[in-house]
């Protein structure tokens, strides 16, 4: 698999409708629920990566046990978000024993970062939704909604999966935040009144608080 001489976070090559997994992640559970449905290529050395969707698209995994152990993911988060050359979308086991954990890393990874967090609740449905971003990453551009004209009347999942994330807005609110606003910088620079016809007051006000934070980086680039 040609990837960069340097050791540097960077490009990897990954072959049409495949993904490329860091060597550790073999024999588990989440690509053991991948097998059969998507092909898998297994690399030594891809830390702080996961998963590479594409050659610039990575998965950043975050596991129940490495947010009860602490901070330590942080630096991985970091690496990726300071490269140039990559997208990062954080996976992150979100369950009965972690949850208290979740606010936490919810907050950096999405205000602090920037970057796009999608939680999940087991290793099972993480290979469900990595198998759903590899096969839209595949569609022919004529074929793939993300890919069309009309993408902005259609989130991109990982996006979407973001937004729905907000207190108070859920999977019915969040399609039609981002059809008004369609991307991460968008939302948050939106005013109360801006949002109130969209989702009403009291969501309106959540949706302020989530982001009006001393730690919210307002030079962001959008997500879509």
């Amino acid at each position: 698999m040609a990837r960069n001489p340097s050791e540097s976070t960077g490009p990897m090559h990954v072959p049409f409708g495949h993904v490329v997994a860091n060597e550790k992640w073999r024999g588990s559970q989440l690509v053991q629920g991948m097998q059969g449905k998507i092909k898998i290529v297994f690399e030594d050395g891809l830390t702080p990566v996961d998963f590479y969707l594409s050659s610039r698209s990575c998965i950043l995994y975050v596991t129940e046990a490495d947010l009860v152990a602490g901070n330590g993911y942080r630096k991985r988060l970091v690496r990726v978000r300071n490269s140039s050359n990559l997208q990062g979308i954080v996976i992150v086991e979100k369950t009965q024993m972690s949850e208290q954990y979740f606010s936490a890393i919810q907050k950096f990874t999405v205000l602090d970062l920037g970057m796009v967090l999608l939680p999940v609740a087991s290793q099972m449905e993480a290979s469900c939704l990595l198998i759903q971003l590899v096969q839209e990453q595949t569609k022919e551009p004529s074929k793939n909604p993300f890919l069309s004209k009309k993408r902005a009347q259609i989130p991109e999942l990982s996006l979407l999966r973001t937004v729905q994330q907000i207190p108070g807005v859920g999977k019915v609110k969040a399609p039609l935040l981002l059809q008004k606003f369609p991307s991460i910088q968008q939302l948050s620079n939106a005013s109360t009144r801006e949002l109130e016809p969209v989702v009403g007051q009291a969501v309106a006000q959540h949706v302020q608080a989530f982001f009006t934070r001393p730690s919210w980086d307002r030079r962001l680039p959008d997500l879509v």
